[in-house]
């Protein structure tokens, strides 16, 4: 069986409900229950690494902002506060209206749902970024691939491992049942970049799998992985 086979296409269930757990909206009951299956699921907890991926850019996008201590008494207040008595002065202003902050909520849980729903509703004509999540059972090693075909460029993020003394790892290319094809020597660090030749963007545009194996320093010397696979997984679409 070659890795292709072994890596076949995730239930949309599951694809959902990995997408649902990195975002926060199940319920306390579900989240145990996907907490559990990260534990115990490889596949499942691929899915869930590749949806931390896809969401990431959203908390980039803003900066930080502490908020003012003001804004923490008023809701601790109106959560909390027992009812007031007729000749308490009233709250006004911004912060204290229960409309605005039903507002807030409305307007954030409708954009976050046509931001789920739009990939699957008008899937893009030509996908511009893959995402894969590389382990592999009785291996420490675990890569983030994000592939952007626009710029013919494959980012690598090291979650966990090192590689010995001596020994590169190399990354693969592999299509059905083909011969791998080697991408390269990937250098030291925790995050770093590969060009991708035209000849191979064609073939990872269809969602070809991609596997690390250990080699000797500067690569294997046969054009093909030499040592073991301590990584792997699908390229899919985001």
């Amino acid at each position: 069986m070659t890795l292709a086979e072994d890596n076949g296409p995730e239930r949309g269930g599951d694809d959902l409900l990995a997408a649902e757990y990195v975002l926060g909206v199940l319920a306390n009951d579900e989240r145990q229950i996907a907490s559990r299956r990260i534990d115990s699921e490889t596949t499942f907890a691929r899915l869930v690494d590749v949806w931390e991926v896809y969401f990431s850019p959203l908390a980039n996008a803003y900066a930080a902002v502490e908020p003012p201590a003001s804004v923490k008494v008023a809701i601790d207040r109106r959560l909390f506060a027992s009812t007031p008595a007729r000749s308490a002065e009233p709250r006004t202003g911004l912060w204290s209206s229960l409309g605005f902050w039903r507002g807030i909520a409305t307007g954030a849980l409708a954009a976050l749902a046509i931001y789920i729903a739009v990939p699957y509703v008008s899937p893009p004509v030509e996908q511009e970024r893959l995402v894969a999540s590389l382990a592999a059972d009785g291996s420490d090693v675990k890569y983030l691939v994000v592939y952007d075909a626009a710029r013919r460029d494959v980012g690598l993020s090291l979650v966990s491992g090192a590689r010995a003394a001596g020994k590169d790892f190399e990354l693969w290319m592999i299509e059905g049942k083909n011969a791998p094809v080697s991408m390269g020597i990937i250098p030291a660090g925790q995050t770093t970049h590969l060009a991708v030749t035209p000849a191979v963007q064609q073939k990872l545009a269809q969602g070809a799998v991609l596997a690390v194996s250990v080699e000797p320093t500067g690569g294997s010397p046969t054009g093909q992985p030499t040592g073991p696979v301590v990584a792997a997984g699908d390229l899919k679409g985001i």
